[in-house]
């Protein structure tokens, strides 16, 4: 659960704080995943896409760390 203390009647600090934590979290991303239906197919098409692009990236930091 994503929480902000609001501090001296301070909305904007509060909900840019709040943004920040949502996105962070992957809120935003599951909000827009769930919108609408996606077949299990494309499901996994892109679950796939996503573990590939994690693996690129973390061997790309790998042959920099070396």
């Amino acid at each position: 659960m994503v929480s902000v203390n609001v501090r001296d009647n301070n909305i904007e600090q509060a909900l840019r704080a709040l943004k920040k934590k949502m996105q962070r979290e992957g809120i935003y991303r599951e909000m827009k995943l769930r919108r609408d239906f996606e077949k299990p197919s494309e499901k996994k098409k892109r679950e796939k896409a996503e573990a590939s692009r994690r693996w690129r990236k973390l061997q790309r930091k790998k042959s920099e760390r070396d």
